[in-house]
């Protein structure tokens, strides 16, 4: 299509209602709870996280106040337990982390111009996942059943059943479930970020939004995976009384806070560094100029990335760590300001810069990095290892945790929400009620927690339901009460603003005047996002590229049409966002829902100890997961189509061109990274065990180790052999590749089971035998997992659903045999041969 065919207003007419026709959502409520489109599933997912936070605010409000005056009772020991569990696991698993996913599956098509993310099935799925989890796990109060361990859970008190009730299996279960649809939303984003931009947005283009989100993404596949292998283990040791915590019998309960802080503290900076993006898009806008420093922005955030997995011993001082350790952990925790120091500075610099227009959203950025700077420099004195001793503990360490999370997290999205509405819905908010909600929020979250700093000095230990009177701490109690709930009140107004909105007039298109490619929204909100895919030369192409509003609307860029009547958009390569290939969109579906229902029934019916029906509703999971694929993966009805200015692009890719390659090789990075936490657990072992394994206990020996890693190589070697035949023709001995190859896959898994079965090894009497067994189970179980890709892939052939030249099914199993390859190595060299180096 010429640019000169966009001057036609009959054609660019015919192109939209084309367009509105692909994309409109389905009529009625039970249909379009089915709809895969990411503008669909976003508000549903911020919606439910926004709720999951009130929720948990009001919990916060019963305890405190139970803590206004010593000696209360308006709540028993057991009930505030389980408050401040909740409130805790509820704002850092439930809020923090799918908030700021819910919000990039909105923005951040938008931001790339794109008509939508890659996968926007697994964004349902994610949703999906995180509504039962969350229901479920929050729903447990009502009943007296929530988790009291803390938000935590740390071992043995959560571990032992006679100390713990059904309420630790649900905080595992339920958030393990939930944890499994944020790595899925980070697999959508990262593979959205790299390959969904628009062309010409090279990386040095891209919005800060779009790095920040990307490198928060990375940090969660290398964040939650090793609190995966953690709950893993927790849950083992409860169900099957395997004793990785249990030091009677060799195991050791600071394992777990080694696996649970890996995670723990990289997750403040992934709820930080969101926050951090939506300050690097709003305040642009209100100094009407380009951010400064842009390049340096970007390698901080990624050294703030780097630096926050070297922090996790930060929250162990006082578990008697060698001092060696002590000190590296405490320079690590106070360099981490650098970086994010450096971020700071450069949005001040820029609103020096610029010519700033004063607004509510401005308000509480500058709100909030008050007080996240306050928050910072209490992080500051507790990375000094004595100082940390002292206040261990104790609510200064509560003041602080919430300065940096209010600061760092809640007040950055109130900003983002007043920035970002008109966006999502067309309509402004008050600037009167957000302004006099902000001085509320302002004044309440410093007279809540600012308290709290002094009350810790004197004495005051955390997660205690009453105090005595001796302490003299009533006055500080009270006055952290009546701030909890004024910073309440503000909340309120922010509410009934929103819940207003509805009844306001629509607001002018982009009424901030910001130069990112978000505000190409029009008020009414077309359904399809850009009117056609631009080509981009600047950071702010609406503020530097001349017409460039008006050439989008009239189709004059790339993909102005839906010839087809598909769902489609630009896949660009990685580095310089060229285009690449048309990438086909799913239309609505019920089977993302249905799998996050049944993979949801494998954990709840666990926590229950149903472990035939969890089983039932593990192989109905597969099912629907391999029904999931096989209908997604299509072969075009043509090779090539226009998109626009005389180019053609392909409509079927494979390998690395492909966003399914890249989601797989994502996804098994996570994977790998769960295992490595595994792998920790039994090297761990070893350096806290005299001898490992211990006096009179063999492990599993060399042979069988060796023979089930021969055999998976000769199922790797099959499959890549398989792979290259297809690719030159020779489709019958591919089949036979594969055939092959599953066989082997099949018998490394007996080979695998029997060097521990042989030696007697029971898991229930000490942590090496249980550690082996687990690290055993985890390998064989991919390897079956490898079997159903291999036997996926020729069943695939055989339906003559892959072809030579349509092979990305066949690729992508390769591409997971490659890691179960690095498994195999890792755990059977050191099941096989570390005993015997030993």
């Amino acid at each position: 299509m010429s640019l000169h065919a966009q001057d036609d207003p009959q054609l660019r007419r015919a192109q939209e209602e084309r367009l509105r026709a692909v994309w409109a959502p389905p009529k009625g409520w039970l249909r379009r709870w089915s709809d895969s489109n990411n503008n669909a599933v976003g508000p549903w997912y911020t919606s439910t996280a926004f709720v999951f936070m009130l929720f948990a605010g009001v919990l916060a409000l019963i305890m405190r106040a139970q803590l206004a005056v010593p000696e209360n009772d308006l709540v028993s020991a057991n009930t505030f337990n389980q408050l401040f569990t909740l409130h805790g696991s509820a704002m850092m698993f439930l809020f923090a982390v799918p908030m700021f996913e819910a919000v990039s599956i909105i923005l951040l098509p938008q931001l790339l111009g794109a008509r939508d993310l890659p996968f926007p099935r697994l964004s349902a799925f994610g949703y999906w996942s995180f509504l039962i989890g969350g229901v479920f796990v929050l729903g447990s109060i009502f009943f007296n059943a929530a988790p009291d361990g803390g938000w935590f859970m740390y071992p043995p008190l959560t571990t032992r059943t006679d100390l713990s009730g059904l309420g630790a299996d649900i905080w595992m279960l339920g958030l393990s479930f939930i944890e499994v649809s944020s790595v899925a939303a980070a697999v959508e984003l990262i593979v959205g970020v790299l390959k969904c931009r628009p062309p010409g947005m090279r990386l040095n283009l891209m919005p800060l939004y779009a790095w920040y989100i990307l490198v928060v993404a990375v940090m969660i596949l290398f964040a939650f995976p090793p609190l995966i292998a953690g709950d893993l283990l927790f849950e083992m040791e409860r169900l099957l009384d395997w004793p990785f915590f249990d030091a009677s019998r060799g195991g050791d309960p600071l394992l777990w806070q080694h696996l649970f802080w890996i995670f723990g503290h990289p997750e403040v900076y992934v709820i930080f560094l969101p926050s951090i993006a939506l300050f690097a898009m709003l305040i642009p806008t209100f100094a009407q100029r380009h951010l400064l420093g842009y390049p340096y922005i970007v390698l901080a955030a990624v050294g703030t990335a780097f630096l926050s997995f070297g922090l996790w011993v930060h929250h162990m001082f006082a578990t008697g760590l060698p001092k060696i350790s002590l000190a590296f952990f405490s320079a690590a925790s106070q360099a981490v300001v650098i970086p994010t120091g450096i971020q700071i500075f450069a949005f001040i610099a820029t609103l020096a810069a610029g010519r700033v227009i004063f607004s509510t959203p401005l308000l509480y950025a500058t709100g909030s990095l008050a007080i996240f700077v306050i928050g910072g420099l209490t992080g500051v004195m507790v990375a000094i290892v004595p100082f940390d001793w002292q206040a261990h503990d104790t609510y200064f360490v509560v003041a602080h945790l919430h300065y940096v999370l209010i600061g760092g997290t809640l007040m950055p999205l109130f900003a983002g929400l007043y920035y970002y509405w008109p966006l999502v819905t067309g309509k402004q908010l008050s600037d009167r009620i957000g302004r006099t909600a902000f001085w509320i929020l302002f004044a309440g979250a410093n007279l809540a927690f600012f308290p709290m700093h002094l009350s810790g000095l004197m004495g005051m230990p955390r997660r205690v339901f009453t105090y005595p009177a001796e302490l003299g701490l009533q006055g500080l109690n009270m006055a952290s009460t009546i701030g909890a709930f004024l910073f309440a009140g503000g909340v309120l107004l922010i509410v009934i603003d929103l819940l207003r909105s509805p009844w306001r007039p629509l607001s002018p298109r982009n009424p901030w005047n910001a130069g990112t490619l978000e505000w190409l929204a029009t008020p009414s909100g077309e359904p399809w996002g850009v009117r056609s895919i631009p080509l981009i030369e600047s950071r702010y192409p609406i503020w530097d590229q001349p017409d460039f509003v008006r050439k989008v609307d009239e189709g004059r860029f790339f993909l102005p049409d839906a010839e087809e009547g598909r769902r489609e958009s630009l896949i660009t390569s990685v580095l310089d966002a060229k285009p690449v290939a048309v990438m086909r969109l799913p239309t609505p579906s019920f089977v993302p829902m249905a799998t996050a229902a049944a993979l949801g029934g494998v954990f709840i019916l666990t926590t229950y100890h149903l472990y035939w029906l969890a089983l039932a509703a593990a192989v109905l999971t597969l099912a629907l997961v391999l029904t999931w694929l096989w209908r997604t993966a299509e072969i075009p009805e043509k090779p090539c189509k226009p998109i626009g200015h005389g180019i053609d692009l392909p409509l079927y890719v494979a390998g690395p061109l492909a966003p399914g390659w890249w989601a797989m090789f994502i996804t098994m990075m996570a994977d790998a990274t769960a295992f490595s936490g595994l792998v920790f657990g039994y090297y761990f072992f070893w350096t806290v065990h005299p001898s490992f394994p211990p006096p009179g206990m063999t492990g599993p020996g060399v042979f069988w180790p060796m023979a089930a890693l021969a055999l998976m190589v000769l199922g790797w070697a099959a499959t890549l052999a398989a792979r290259e035949t297809n690719r030159r023709g020779a489709v019958m001995a591919a089949r036979l590749l594969l055939a092959l190859s599953a066989l082997a896959g099949l018998a490394s898994i007996p080979a695998g089971l029997a060097g521990p079965w042989l030696s007697h090894l029971d898991p229930t009497l000490h942590s090496y035998p249980a550690i082996v067994w687990t690290l055993t189970a985890w390998t064989v179980a991919h390897a079956g997992v490898g079997v159903i890709g291999q036997l996926y892939a020729l069943a695939r052939s055989l339906a003559r659903r892959a072809t030579p030249t349509h092979d990305a099914d066949i690729r992508n199993v390769t591409l997971y045999q490659h890691f179960l390859l690095f498994t195999a190595l890792v755990a059977w060299a050191t099941l096989g041969l570390f005993p015997e180096v030993a």
